[in-house]
């Protein structure tokens, strides 16, 4: 895919980096400086569409005459998100959680294109499965550093992350932070002018 403006990605994230570097598309990438706090009453998918939201409102402004493209992704198990971990520990304590359970990843987008006043927002659902993990599997994750700075404390795409996960039912992207089919289903309904390839 190419496109007849500038594309931005609103956000700092690797794996959202090389998502799109993977469907070999051209574009620059800018943090979102946004208060990202949000009203504990929300629904998972009104947070994440939120938040991608407005960061995508933010970059928009700072490139008029790009198509902004923001994400936000959270994890939720038991109706209690699962951010960051702060400590090792923490991290230890929410894969401790996570083992042998279900729980359900939540990725907004968000898509702003100045010019034309199209803004639009939404997002994916899937369900992960973990298997049992023993505190030594655990420990030795979180001794990469790997899980730090992932919401629920792991990567599917990591290498021992991927080994926890034993059922997925949704779009595998989704877990990893940027829905790739809901993504080019809304390029092709609401941006398909701005496509050239």
């Amino acid at each position: 895919m190419k496109f007849a403006c500038p594309f931005v990605l609103a956000s700092t994230s690797p794996r959202r980096k090389q998502l799109l570097e993977q469907l070999g598309l051209t574009f620059k990438q800018a943090a979102p400086d946004v208060d990202e706090s949000f009203h504990p009453d929300l629904p998972p998918p009104a947070i994440v569409e939120s938040l991608a939201d407005r960061k995508a409102s933010v970059v928009a402004q700072r490139f008029p005459d790009a198509l902004v493209l923001a994400a936000d992704t959270i994890v939720v198990l038991d109706d209690e998100i699962l951010n960051k971990p702060a400590s090792r520990d923490e991290a230890v304590a929410m894969l401790g959680r996570l083992s042998g359970r279900t729980h359900v990843v939540y990725s907004g987008i968000a898509l702003a294109h100045a010019p034309s006043s199209r803004h639009i927002v939404t997002h994916e659902a899937t369900r992960v499965t973990f298997a049992s993990l023993d505190q030594r599997e655990i420990a030795a994750y979180v001794a990469t550093g790997s899980p730090m700075d992932k919401s629920g404390a792991y990567g599917i795409q990591d290498d021992r992350g991927a080994l926890f996960v034993s059922g997925i039912e949704g779009d595998y992207y989704t877990v990893v932070g940027l829905p790739l089919h809901r993504l080019y289903t809304v390029l092709k309904t609401n941006f398909a002018d701005l496509l050239v390839g």
